[in-house]
């Protein structure tokens, strides 16, 4: 089975972000992440990745985690995924900046996490951040990265000097801003999973598509948006015959860079809504230049609160996309106002 249970799942937190923090600022953050952990811990299971119901997956190899809850792939009506954007952000996160300063509801998925349990929804929370582990480099490696040159003797010495000399500066500065990272460190990416996009596909093939549920509902907030876009581009088919309905949040997705074709682009408009930093007020119509979902204000013009602010209209929207789906009629996630404001992508 690929579920590992736990109810207070201890994973490591990202050091080099960490460190480059004061002390009593990471203690807090520390606390905050533990106690976010522990909440979704309370209702949902971890799922490994790469997953262990593949025959070629190894003990050793470099791992990462989702999290889902405990009917995620059996419940035969609705399963939530949920997508938070790019950066130190990891699974059950919206934005650490909300976290350390507002609350756990603001800065977190947990308000979403409940909110579908009580409304019957199967759950999966993606991870798409967490791409590598750092393993300390042995000497040997280390001496090889810098013998693999073929510049003169000469040329070379002069840059191992430079180099020296501006690494002691770095060891320095690093040991007073990270005392918990001395060491040399290289990165092994996670199988299949080394980009957000990647991971998104990924959980797509091994789990979303294999869920039970008729109706696939999406919150993808900021690089989570892109990453949702890019697995319609290579799952087109399988995406629209079990998704039912996409919240985007501020998303970064841009239909011509990823070059969307143009029967997604239809699909996105009719099934897709995206909740965007804006000045008016919730839910009001806000005007694109791009030919994809529509656009409506989240009711804030900052862009890490958009999830949190749009929190009731997301949910408001997916029972209204259910009731469309089964009288085929399209739901309509907006309201048209005369204070609607020209806003670029």
């Amino acid at each position: 089975m690929p579920l590992e249970e736990s109810n207070s799942p201890n994973r490591q937190e990202d050091c080099a972000h960490r460190g480059s923090l004061p002390g009593a600022l990471l203690v807090m953050i520390s606390s905050f992440l533990a106690q976010l952990l522990f909440v979704i811990g309370e209702v949902l299971v971890q799922g490994v990745l790469p997953c262990t119901r593949q025959v070629d997956a190894t003990e050793s190899e470099p791992k990462s985690f989702i999290f889902m809850s405990e009917d995620a792939l059996i419940n035969p009506d609705k399963l939530l995924v949920l997508i938070h954007g790019n950066g130190v952000v990891r699974a059950g996160q919206w934005a650490r900046r909300l976290i350390i300063n507002e609350d756990l509801d603001s800065g977190t998925q947990i308000p979403y996490i409940k909110r579908a349990i009580g409304e019957g929804y199967g759950v999966i929370v993606l991870n798409p951040n967490e791409n590598y582990i750092e393993v300390e480099k042995t000497k040997a490696q280390i001496q090889l990265s810098s013998d693999c040159s073929d510049e003169p003797a000469e040329k070379r010495e002069r840059k191992d000097k430079i180099q020296k000399e501006t690494k002691k500066r770095r060891d320095f500065y690093e040991k007073y801003r990270n005392p918990q990272k001395e060491k040399e460190t290289m990165q092994i990416y996670i199988r299949d999973n080394g980009s957000p996009e990647e991971h998104a596909i990924y959980v797509w093939d091994h789990f979303i598509s294999q869920s039970a549920a008729e109706n696939v509902f999406f919150v993808a907030h900021s690089y989570g948006g892109l990453a949702f876009v890019e697995l319609m581009i290579q799952r087109e088919a399988e995406v629209k015959n079990k998704v039912t309905a996409v919240a985007l949040t501020d998303s970064v997705h841009n239909v011509w860079h990823q070059e969307v074709g143009k029967t997604i682009r239809e699909w996105m408009r009719e099934n897709c809504c995206n909740w965007v930093s804006s000045s008016e007020p919730l839910d009001t119509s806000v005007e694109s230049m791009l030919p994809d979902c529509p656009r409506v204000s989240a009711g804030t013009e900052r862009h890490e609160l958009t999830s949190w602010k749009s929190f009731p209209s997301v949910f408001k929207f997916f029972s209204e996309a259910v009731k469309a789906k089964n009288s085929l009629v399209k739901p309509t996630p907006m309201r048209r106002s005369n204070r609607i404001k020209y806003e670029e992508f």
